[in-house]
């Protein structure tokens, strides 16, 4: 019974030891993760399950760096003369008691411009996003090949 209950416990523990969860005052940075760049591209991209504000009050993600890129833009899909494109924005919108997805195939990405090595697959590496009221904060990103694979193309 006693080993039963240590055990359960180790497991308990050893699921959030693997959460990918960062707290950021009321914000939830949930799952940062990077899909492996393209043979050639000298840009990758870089995305989180989603952010959630847990409070009150709005805030905005208005930047984001990374020592694996020059630099690192917030783009969002949007509709221009009838096709679909990513476009960088000054920011993006995170509103109280909302979850915003920044997934892969989804309207929100972070653009890694001018990658100083290939993402592969298994690789990890930091990124600091700067939050209009939260501050900077720091995340490890993993690079994985997405579930899906197919919808794993970048839209640039």
């Amino acid at each position: 019974m006693l080993a039963a209950a240590a055990f359960g416990a180790l497991t308990a523990g050893a699921g959030r030891a693997h959460a990918h969860d960062v707290k950021a005052g009321d914000l939830v940075l949930d799952h940062a993760y990077a899909t492996p760049s393209l043979a050639g591209a000298s840009s990758g991209a870089a995305y989180l399950k989603s952010i959630r504000d847990r409070g009150d009050k709005p805030d905005r993600l208005t930047g984001a760096s990374s020592p694996v890129a020059a630099r690192v833009e917030l783009h969002r899909l949007t509709l221009v003369d009838g096709v679909m494109r990513m476009r960088e924005v000054p920011f993006i919108e995170l509103p109280a008691r909302a979850q915003t997805p920044l997934r892969h195939g989804g309207d929100y990405q972070l653009k890694l411009v001018d990658l100083k090595q290939p993402l592969k697959d298994g690789d990890r590496f930091e990124l600091t996003l700067n939050f209009q009221n939260v501050g900077r904060q720091t995340l490890k990103v993993w690079v994985q090949t997405p579930r899906d694979s197919a919808s794993s193309g970048h839209r640039h």
